[in-house]
């Protein structure tokens, strides 16, 4: 065990107010975040501001990060930036035989500190993260592709308040149960009979983080923290094209550890050199006893059918839906669906894909509007917001892999195209490829338009599908989440009854529902503690962040009992 810098006494007083207003809103669904939103909050008290932080992201191009772990057998690296630079970090890359054990080592110690000086050294591991939100903003600019205020914000407070979000419920989970209890059966006549019982919380043993490129912290964040608040070792496998955000997640988390007095061996990063794959060995170690993981759909079910020893937790993808089948604000639903569609351009696991819209047209405050006319506005709202290219630049972001531009391109000849895709140009980064959203228009009726809108097709594009009516846009929406799963549906109505269906629509197939948004919050947008990602109960996802489920099997609770 390190030697403590940090007390227990020192950390509890300062984060166990932060963790009991966490579980107040946890329990509320008020908002509430400690994490800030803008970039000018930070600066002061230990914080890194707006230059401090683009310093310290430049400083770590062409380094080496050491982070001290044991079995390092080589370093490895690649990380090439959306934008087009070449990043040059290097990492260590382990002998997984040396470290898998390593990692055991401090878990014991970890375990028998308790559920509250677990959940305050997590605390005061996203207070450090906190601090440095601007360097961590660019690092997840430069592996996602995300514009620099989507990182900042995602990739920082959003991501931070995910990851606090889990402790909090790893901490309310794991002291459901009493520590002690006094336990007397009368026997009548007789002497009762009396035990007392122990009941300690007990990790299930190492956890596998296997990160994701498009959001590297807010997808990692809660398995991380939910792992580690809950006493087990986690080793943090990222994405090959985004490692830099969690390898300094990593070394920050052995920081804090180390100065608390535990092993920073609990936390360890597993980078692989290019084409390894390891992801699949690590899977199916039987030290592995928790996978956390957000990708494609096929991995994910490789996982949820190979890795039988331990607790799989996924987050795949589905085929998100909107119906619009009327609106009592035609501008505010054309705007917020088009900003919805072009957010981070649709590299999102919660932007929509299909718009189903009755071929007969929808009634809006300004009267009927036809299938073709709803498709033509909102091709005409996008290309409104993004007519602009620094402001088109700064919603886009950049495309984060070949494969995404490929589906854009391809996606142009499924259909009619309301809307074409246009290339813009980033005069600061010109290696970037930026691209605008392209809109199809499909026939829901024809078999061949079927197999396009059936399928996810991730990255900026969507389909306008017409339907023969509203209600079967419904029987629509019930089939694709049934087949597909989805992480988002949303739907616009002035109909009660017409929302009654999609709400049990959506209750029935357990897919979250956001209802007539035409302000500031859209569908691919969720709040920690108030919100819901994904619900677990369908096939876009086996786990919802974050919920009790979510963290309650990755302990048990062991007693035992002795006559008193």
């Amino acid at each position: 065990m390190a030697t403590a810098e940090l007390t227990t006494h020192q950390l509890i007083a300062q984060h166990r107010p932060t963790l009991d207003q966490a579980l107040e809103a946890i329990r509320t669904r008020a908002y509430w975040s400690p994490h800030p939103e803008h970039p000018k909050a930070y600066g002061e008290n230990g914080s890194l501001g707006m230059p401090e932080g683009k310093a310290a992201f430049d400083a770590l191009l062409g380094s080496r990060l050491d982070l001290g772990q044991p079995g390092t057998d080589d370093w490895v690296g690649g990380e090439v930036s959306p934008y087009g630079i070449e990043l040059g970090v290097t990492y260590p890359h382990a002998d997984i035989d040396a470290l898998l054990p390593a990692m055991r080592a401090g878990q014991r110690a970890w375990r028998d500190a308790g559920a509250e000086m677990r959940a305050v050294v997590c605390l005061e591991i996203l207070k450090r993260i906190s601090d440095r939100t601007h360097e961590f903003a660019h690092a997840v600019m430069h592996t996602s592709g995300q514009a620099f205020m989507m990182a900042f914000q995602a990739g920082g407070p959003h991501a931070q308040d995910r990851g606090l979000e889990a402790v909090a419920y790893a901490y309310v989970e794991q002291v459901r149960t009493p520590d002690n209890a006094e336990w007397t059966k009368p026997q009548g006549k007789r002497d009762p009979i009396a035990l007392t019982k122990q009941f300690t919380p007990v990790p299930r043993g190492t956890a596998l983080l296997i990160g994701c490129n498009t959001f590297p912290t807010w997808n990692g964040y809660p398995g991380l923290f939910a792992s580690l608040a809950t006493g087990n070792a986690v080793l943090v496998k990222p994405h090959p094209r985004a490692v830099l955000p969690l390898a300094l997640t990593v070394q920050v988390a052995r920081e804090v550890l180390t100065e608390a007095g535990f092993d920073p061996n609990l936390v360890a990063l597993a980078a692989e050199r290019p084409g390894e794959g390891i992801a699949k060995t690590l899977a199916t170690r039987p030290e592995i006893r928790i996978i956390d993981y957000t990708g494609s759909t096929a991995f994910g079910d490789w996982l949820e059918a190979n890795a039988r020893q331990a607790q799989v937790y996924t987050e795949k993808a589905g085929v998100n839906t909107v119906i619009v089948e009327s609106t009592d604000n035609y501008k505010g639903m054309l705007s917020n669906l088009a900003f919805s569609l072009s957010l981070y351009s649709g590299q999102m696991c919660t932007t929509p894909q299909n718009l189903l819209i009755p071929r007969d047209g929808i009634r809006t405050e300004d009267g009927p509007r036809s299938y073709d006319e709803v498709v033509a506005d909102l091709a005409k709202s996008v290309g409104g917001l993004l007519g602009d290219d620094a402001r088109a630049n700064a919603l886009l972001g950049a495309i984060v892999n070949p494969d995404v531009k490929a589906r854009l391109e391809a996606a142009a000849g499924l259909g009619e195209v309301a809307l074409a895709s246009r290339e813009i140009a980033n005069p600061e980064f010109p290696g970037a490829v930026v691209r605008t959203p392209v809109i199809v228009k499909l026939d829901g009726a024809k078999p061949d338009a079927e197999a396009a809108y059936m399928s996810e097709c991730f990255g900026p594009v969507s389909f306008a599908v017409a339907v023969d009516s509203a209600a079967d846009a419904v029987e629509l929406l019930r089939r694709t989440i049934r087949d597909k799963g989805a992480m988002t549906v949303g739907a616009y109505t002035t109909s009660e009854e017409f929302e009654q269906a999609v709400q049990e629509a959506c209750l029935e197939e357990c897919a979250q529902l956001s209802l007539n948004l035409t302000g500031g919050v859209y569908v691919n947008q969720t709040a920690a503690f108030s919100d819901f990602h994904g619900s677990g109960g369908n096939s876009a996802a086996n786990s919802a962040l974050c919920d009790g489920a979510f963290v309650a099997n990755r302990f048990r609770v062991v007693e035992v009992r002795r006559e008193a």
